[in-house]
């Protein structure tokens, strides 16, 4: 169970001395001190929180303090930490063994619950998003026998070199290197349009339609912050695609069982009829361990090796434990789950934008289906420019006013935000109570 909201510690109470000591030790023998650079606190300042348990909605650090958790590992705890029904499948799991290199009967059901939520016929499991995209380009090129990517800025696929791209000086010109380590060669046949720009991406096939094998998006951006598609955006690029040729590929690691029942596509292509050629899936799916997937048409799957020319292989692909996690996860992720996911959600959207008002910070809360963020700029934002403009100084003092409050926000400007089924109302009461302080915050760094 939780714990009372009256037995969280205030903010002058809230020491992170165990948590500076584990973060020296870090960094004399991990790079940053992180094994994911955003877990830095680099982008808001001060000391990562070193996390010892979790609860339900709840967060407990190595120094005790208790924090309401807004990030969730980042998507995957639909269910909230530690959920009693997950863990016990997991043990069981674990006392049958944890690796064994052959099929698996978890890894078939988890398999057919994706099938049965997404639309995609065949499927093929690995370990990370990373992987899943990687993946699901090179069997693109494969299948069309074409070598030219299409993604757009702000979305990102993992640290794929061809991915790690930024835009070039056109709209019709071929990306860069968008980190040192990508060599020119790995993004010279990767394009970078503007998000929800029409325009840009009609002329971008009109110059290089023959050569493009897909075009890869975020099925709703949540990377740059929640930016969700335009109306009939999506089905737009389903549309180009298949008039010149290329496999839409929709990019729903994030959205994925998360921003609805059945992702983001749940929202947009269920209704609108269209269905993407290629989806990559992670984070919920796995339950909190590494596991992610890709899938599509059967035709274009029938290219994945042994079946066809196009190689991919993992050792821990299907892991039995992370699989039964998936599989429980998605099993207890019942529309009763995203409705409670969704009025908690509009609570604390509603709050903070009441919160900001009154203090008289600029911001656009935005939003799809259960996830959603706050821009510390005016909206509405449509794209990686707009969401460029938030004041990150305005957030770092809103996150820190909120972390000393109780409440783990994700550490940078530019992410979503999560809740869970675990965050009851007194949770959420945590959270409204930590705003209007915290917006007060923003607004003095602002002055």
């Amino acid at each position: 169970m939780p714990p009372a909201v009256d037995s969280h510690a205030g903010p002058a109470s809230r020491v992170a001395a165990g948590s500076e000591a584990l973060f020296d030790r870090a960094r004399a023998v991990t790079p940053g001190g992180v094994n994911s650079p955003v877990r830095a606190f680099s982008a808001v300042g001060g000391t990562p929180r070193f996390v010892r348990s979790g609860s339900g909605a709840w967060l407990t650090d190595v120094d005790g303090n208790e924090y309401v958790d807004l990030v969730c590992s980042w998507g995957p705890m639909l269910l909230g930490h530690a959920h009693p029904e997950v863990q016990e499948a997991v043990l069981a799991a674990v006392a049958r063994g944890t690796s064994f290199g052959t099929p698996t009967e978890p890894e078939v059901e988890l398999v057919e619950e994706i099938v049965a939520r997404a639309p995609v016929e065949k499927v093929r499991l690995v370990s990370s998003g990373t992987e899943a995209t990687m993946s699901a380009i090179r069997l693109a090129r494969g299948f069309t026998g074409r070598d030219v990517v299409v993604k757009f800025a702000g979305c990102y696929h993992g640290h794929v070199d061809a991915l790690l791209a930024s835009a070039g000086s056109g709209l019709a010109t071929f990306a860069v290197p968008g980190t040192p380590g990508v060599p020119e060669s790995s993004t010279a046949l990767t394009l970078v349009l503007p998000y929800n720009d029409r325009t840009a991406v009609e002329a971008v096939f009109a110059e290089h339609g023959e050569r493009i094998a897909c075009l890869i998006t975020e099925a709703a951006p949540g990377n740059m912050g929640v930016v969700p598609p335009e109306p009939g955006f999506n089905a737009f690029l389903a549309e180009t695609c298949r008039r010149h040729g290329a496999l839409f590929v929709s990019d729903e690691v994030m959205t994925g069982f998360r921003a609805s029942r059945q992702g983001q596509w749940g929202l947009d292509g269920a209704l609108e009829g269209w269905a993407p050629d290629l989806m990559t899936f992670g984070k919920v799916m796995g339950g909190g361990f590494p596991a992610a997937a890709f899938g599509g048409r059967a035709d274009v799957m029938a290219h994945l090796a042994p079946e066809g020319p196009v190689y991919q292989a993992g050792t821990l692909s299907g892991n039995p434990v992370a699989t039964t996690a998936g599989l429980a996860t998605l099993r207890l992720a019942t529309e009763d789950v995203y409705a409670h996911l969704l009025r908690a959600g509009d609570t604390i959207k509603a709050a903070t934008s009441d919160a900001l008002s009154v203090a008289g910070v600029e911001h656009a809360v935005q939003s799809t289906g259960t996830m959603f963020s706050v821009f510390f700029a005016g909206g509405p934002v449509r794209d990686f420019t707009d969401a460029s403009r938030t004041d990150t100084g305005a957030y770092a003092a809103f996150f820190h006013a909120m972390l000393d409050a109780g409440v783990y926000l994700p550490p940078s400007a530019y992410e979503a935000w999560f809740l869970s089924s675990a965050h009851d109302d007194r949770a959420v009461s945590a959270v409204l109570d930590a705003l209007p302080g915290a917006a007060r915050a923003a607004a003095a760094a602002q002055a």
